[in-house]
């Protein structure tokens, strides 16, 4: 009898395994992407940008964004396009030569109220020598390397 109930409780642990492995099999294993390295974009327009916290966030495109405060994420959501960084993020004199390269949060420049992000304080130097033709160039760039992954260019 003890036999019996060990090999039934073994049945039934592996009908529970199998059924947890099956959930697991079918559960959604999608990556998250974070805009500008969890720094809140609504914060640039300040002049003082700051991270944002995973309690406050909104997808765009695949990409999640957080925010410092709920107000913040309000404002984002009532006009993305006034926050979201140039260039998908991507380094604003990169982008000016033809090339993807990840900008960081912390070298930036806000422009007639656009975020410009760019790879590293030396290669802003460089970018600032000439703030609106890189713009331009990286403009006219961006319309053939929008959708282009990084490694192609």
């Amino acid at each position: 009898m003890k036999l019996l109930s060990n090999f039934v409780k073994s049945i039934a642990a592996l009908f529970v395994f199998v059924g947890a492995a099956t959930s697991a099999a079918n559960a959604d294993t999608s990556t998250s992407l974070v805009g500008v390295q969890g720094y809140d974009l609504v914060s640039y327009q300040s002049g003082k940008p700051v991270r944002g916290a995973g309690t406050n966030t909104v997808e765009v495109d695949g990409v999640v964004y957080q925010f410092a405060t709920k107000e913040n994420l309000k404002k984002f959501k009532a006009n993305p396009a006034k926050y979201l960084p140039a260039y998908g993020g991507y380094c604003a004199f990169g982008v000016s030569k033809g090339k993807k390269f990840i900008g960081d949060p912390n070298v930036w420049k806000v422009v007639d109220g656009t975020l410009y992000l760019n790879l590293n304080k030396d290669v802003q130097r460089i970018w600032e020598e000439d703030v609106p033709g890189n713009i331009t160039e990286a403009n006219g760039q961006w319309k053939s390397i929008a959708n282009v992954p990084a490694a192609d260019l």
